[in-house]
C-alpha cells in the first residue's frame, strides 16, 4: 500500500499535530505539514518496535532530518497493520509535499474506531494552532 484510496476522508488532528483519517475499520495516521514544515529534506523514517499494539500518544515512529527528530504519535489506541511502504523505501518526497495524505506513515485497526474523543476536526484544529501560534 503506498497511498490510501479514499473517495470521503474523515480527518482529525491531536494537539501533538498527528492526524488520522478514519476510513471504516481502519484508518491512516501522520504527521500534520506544520510540524514539518521546517524540514528540507528527511532521512530516515525510524519505525519503533512493538508488538504492533500502540496506545494513543504513543510514538510509533521517527521522522529525523539533519540532527534533528520528529515523533509520530499514535492518535488513538490501536494495532499497527503497516507502515508506508514507499516512505520504507526511502522515499520521503510524499511526507515534505502531502503529509496529511499521500505522505501517510501507517494503517492501523483503531481499538474503538468510531470514538473520536480527544481528537480535533479540521475547522478546531484551524483555531487552535491560530491560538497557539
Amino acid at each position: 500500500m503506498s497511498a490510501p484510496k479514499t473517495s470521503r476522508r474523515d480527518l482529525y488532528f491531536t494537539s501533538s499535530h498527528d492526524w488520522i483519517d478514519f476510513q471504516g475499520s481502519v484508518a491512516y495516521i501522520g504527521v500534520c505539514a506544520g510540524k514539518l514544515k521546517q524540514v528540507e529534506a528527511v532521512h530516515q523514517l525510524l519505525v519503533k518496535e512493538n508488538s504492533g499494539v500502540a496506545a494513543q500518544g504513543e510514538i510509533v515512529a521517527e521522522i529525523r532530518y539533519d540532527e534533528k527528530t520528529i515523533p509520530v504519535r499514535m492518535p488513538v489506541d490501536g494495532k499497527i497493520i503497516s507502515i508506508n511502504e514507499v516512505l520504507l523505501a526511502g522515499n520521503f518526497q510524499p511526507l515534505l509535499d502531502q503529509p496529511e495524505n499521500n505522505g501517510w506513515v501507517a494503517l492501523i485497526v483503531p481499538s474503538r474506531p468510531y470514538e473520536r474523543s480527544g481528537l480535533m476536526p479540521p475547522e478546531q484544529y484551524k483555531q487552535f494552532i491560530r491560538q497557539n501560534s
